[in-house]
């Protein structure tokens, strides 16, 4: 379990290489520049921005394998867990989807600052979105979710690894699937937070 800044610091730092990892301190020197401005994040929790932010994303890439091609992070806000994902997994092709426009404008000059060329924005609320298929589906904090699968179901086949970091309510919210959805999801451990849970599942059959 990841209890401190230092040991978050450390597990990140294990996950990638030396370049990448001070692209991730530059984007937590960014963080909390922007957080002065608007509200990306509790403002307290930058007190423990390694711990409560990074690792905590960075964690999620475990769960998907190396060949991944498309991550789609939805409601991405603060680049939350979909640039961490840019800047572990480069060879990834991530898409983040925001529709706030302030939010929108701070992802773009970071990916533009930190030269993160194997990102893209998608400034647009999801249901307006084309549909493509993606690998893997995430999201921090995007909406309940039965609400989050009904609406992002569409990008996904059979092969789509859900990686969905839901806290303390990841059991109570998986129960609220219906049945033919719900036994495709189960809970992983987080290690971030002893009470915390992921879901973690396989897109429903068509």
């Amino acid at each position: 379990m990841i209890s401190n800044e230092a040991e978050a610091k450390k597990y990140v730092a294990s996950l990638c290489s030396d370049e990448d990892f001070e692209k991730l301190e530059q984007y937590v020197s960014m963080l909390r520049d922007e957080n002065r401005h608007q509200n990306l994040v509790a403002h307290r929790s930058l007190d423990n921005v390694w711990h409560r932010h990074i690792a905590d994303s960075a964690q999620l890439v475990r769960y998907v394998p190396r060949e991944t091609q498309v991550v789609l992070d939805l409601g991405s806000g603060a680049g939350l867990p979909g640039l961490i994902w840019t800047m572990i997994r480069p060879n990834d092709q991530v898409i983040l989807v925001e529709s706030r426009r302030r939010r929108i404008e701070w992802l773009q000059r970071v990916t533009n600052l930190l030269a993160l060329t194997n990102c893209q924005i998608f400034g647009e609320r999801l249901e307006n979105m084309e549909t493509f298929h993606a690998e893997v589906i995430t999201a921090r904090a995007f909406a309940p979710l039965p609400q989050l699968v009904a609406l992002a179901e569409r990008f996904s086949t059979k092969g789509t690894t859900w990686v969905l970091p839901k806290g303390r309510s990841a059991a109570q919210e998986r129960q609220k699937l219906p049945a033919r959805v719900r036994s495709l999801f189960h809970v992983e451990q987080s290690l971030t937070d002893q009470n915390a849970g992921i879901l973690i599942g396989k897109s429903p059959p068509e």
